[in-house]
């Protein structure tokens, strides 16, 4: 149990969102504002180790989570993303999603969005 007491998101301190399994707050180092991490309250790993109704319910706060950015910032569009296991990028091993709110014109060309993390696969090849 040691792990979870030295998780960052094991204390989710106030949240924006909250339901009965997980919670919204947000992201304390933000790619964009208003980007948030929706995480649930269970100490577990990655999202394949969560439960059928953890999922459920972190779906169902990503959806409210997007209603209040819509409402407050106003974005032009939206990265998810969840990073399993270190080589994906995974530094806090609690599972969390990230909701990246898009603004037209934040970078120069962002085809292929969640793609670019592999930044030669970002673009599809042209077409033969």
């Amino acid at each position: 149990m040691e792990e979870s007491t030295a998780c960052p998101f094991c204390e989710p301190g106030k949240p924006v969102i909250a339901n009965q399994v997980a919670y919204v707050r947000f992201d304390k180092h933000p790619v964009s504002p208003g980007h948030c991490l929706i995480v649930p309250f269970r100490h577990v790993a990655n999202f394949f180790e969560a439960t059928r109704g953890e999922m459920l319910a972190l779906l169902d706060l990503l959806e409210e989570a997007k209603e209040l950015l819509d409402k407050k910032y106003k974005p032009d569009g939206y990265n998810v993303g969840i990073n399993v296991n270190e080589c994906a990028g995974q530094t806090v091993m609690h599972l969390h999603i990230h909701l990246i709110p898009r603004y037209r014109d934040d970078m120069g060309d962002p085809r292929g969005g969640v793609r670019g993390v592999i930044p030669d696969k970002r673009k599809y090849p042209a077409a033969q």
